[in-house]
């Protein structure tokens, strides 16, 4: 009874610094997804491989998420943050000198190495979630996204304002200050205070992996998080590029942008209080829901109004479904067994939006904007199928309340 309130106060205080932390990750992270294929566009000797360094970003993410989980799990979270920090402005510092010397190659180097840093950042979730008691883990993880408030406005505003502090190397500005943000969160980091797995944890190889995969609630999870984010991914990639060739200027792509990243984390200040309220499963159908508008706007046409609605829609629809998902992962296996299936689900996740980014320049540069919309739809659909099955074969199994 008397160690509540700790844990709560612990819980908190690590709730609060890992937000910081999402936040300079996100403000950073939202720069180079505003920049990224603009940069390959004008490095690039092959236009349709605009969106190669950012997917490459991607590809490497996914190589690396499942090695992130076992560093973590063995060396603890917050040693395993510091060593994606020092990933990230690696990267960041490999691309300013990429573009100052309009080198695409070490331009695709570098957007490697940030994928490197994001492995590890997306486990900021998951470490608030595993020192946060049950009744408050949904919130935790919901307001550690919220933390990208924050990047909604400045990641953007970032790219604008830093796109021409190097005259001759548009862009390489942007670069600067992310290798910044890492050593910024490289520091907070060392206040989070992230309670480790007990040496039996450590050692206890728990479930088979492929038991825990075969749950319903776990497929579920990982579908939802797959789709909701390749999704978001695909549409968000070449949305600048759509832009650019319809004759938008770079100051409305990043206004689009901005409310992109506020409808994606916005929301996880309540989205927490969401899914304890309605469940993990209706938030994710609610968030398929937004996404499906969102593309639908995009086909309706190519106003700045439709690629302003329709961006922070998906955002919102990627936010339900992440954090709905994620709620819903978290119920499936036991402290022993996170590492692996917390990396089996990045890995899966981060697969489809690798495929997802590395498809989006393509698409968009071979078939146009209307493809790169009607590819979400059928994924989409998928996903909501999956999660209505199970919500209603819970509620068939559910226990019936005496009369």
């Amino acid at each position: 009874m008397t160690t509540e309130p700790t844990t709560t106060n612990a819980s908190r205080h690590n709730v609060v610094l890992l937000a910081l932390c999402q936040a300079l990750f996100m403000t950073g992270n939202s720069a180079v997804l505003t920049t990224t294929a603009l940069v390959g566009l004008a490095l690039a000797t092959d236009k349709a491989l605009a969106t190669l360094p950012l997917g490459l970003t991607f590809l490497v993410t996914t190589a690396t998420t499942l090695p992130a989980a076992f560093v973590m799990k063995r060396l603890g979270r917050r040693a395993g943050f510091l060593i994606g920090a020092g990933a990230g402005a690696s990267g960041g510092a490999l691309c300013v000198y990429a573009i100052v010397h309009a080198n695409f190659a070490l331009f695709a180097v570098g957007s490697a190495l940030l994928g490197a840093y994001n492995s590890f950042a997306q486990y900021y979730r998951f470490a608030a979630a595993e020192s946060a008691p049950p009744a408050f883990r949904s919130q935790a993880i919901s307001l550690v996204l919220a933390g990208g408030v924050l990047a909604a406005v400045a990641g953007p505003n970032l790219a604008r304002f830093s796109k021409d502090l190097v005259a001759a190397a548009p862009f390489a500005g942007t670069y600067a200050a992310l290798v910044l943000l890492q050593l910024v969160a490289g520091a907070v980091l060392l206040f989070v205070a992230i309670p480790r797995m007990s040496e039996r944890e450590r050692r206890e190889p728990g479930r088979p992996l492929a038991l825990i995969a075969r749950q319903p609630a776990f497929v579920v999870a990982v579908l939802a998080g797959m789709i909701g984010y390749a999704a978001m991914s695909l549409l968000m990639t070449s949305t600048p590029l759509a832009m650019h060739a319809h004759g938008h200027a770079f100051s409305d792509t990043a206004f689009v942008i901005e409310w992109h990243m506020l409808g994606m984390f916005a929301p996880a200040f309540f989205t927490g209080w969401l899914v304890r309220r309605f469940g993990a499963l209706n938030i994710i159908l609610a968030g398929g829901a937004f996404t499906l508008f969102g593309a639908g706007m995009n086909l309706s046409g190519t106003a700045m109004v439709n690629f302003w609605i329709a961006l922070a829609a998906v955002g919102v629809g990627w936010n339900f479904m992440y954090i709905g998902a994620t709620t819903l992962l978290t119920e499936t296996y036991t402290a022993a067994e996170s590492a692996k299936s917390q990396g089996l689900n990045e890995l899966l996740v981060w697969a489809t939006v690798s495929l997802a980014s590395l498809s989006s320049g393509a698409l968009q540069h071979l078939w146009g904007w209307s493809v790169v919309n009607l590819a979400v739809i059928p994924l989409l659909l998928l996903s909501l199928t999956a999660t209505a099955w199970l919500r209603l074969r819970r509620t068939r199994i559910a226990p019936t309340p005496a009369a």
